[in-house]
């Protein structure tokens, strides 16, 4: 079994954390870095468009992280 990683930021004013695996954080710092901004920015602007949808954060995030993974795979 993987372990996750837990994370503590403020999103929307508001402290939270997220707890994700190892590789899928590793992906979302290479993504954010890619995009010339910070890892919480990166969080906070998927944050902001999953809550309209409904679905938990760190699901959103993991989603967000295969798809950047299969994007640079290609």
């Amino acid at each position: 079994m993987r372990h996750l990683v837990k994370r503590s930021l403020r999103l929307a004013g508001h402290p939270t954390s997220i707890a994700l695996e190892a590789e899928f954080w590793a992906v979302l710092e290479a993504e954010a870095a890619g995009q010339g901004k910070p890892l919480a920015a990166l969080i906070a602007d998927q944050d902001a468009e999953r809550a309209s949808a409904g679905e938990p954060l760190a699901s959103r995030l993991r989603v967000f992280a295969l798809r950047a993974a299969a994007g640079r795979a290609r």
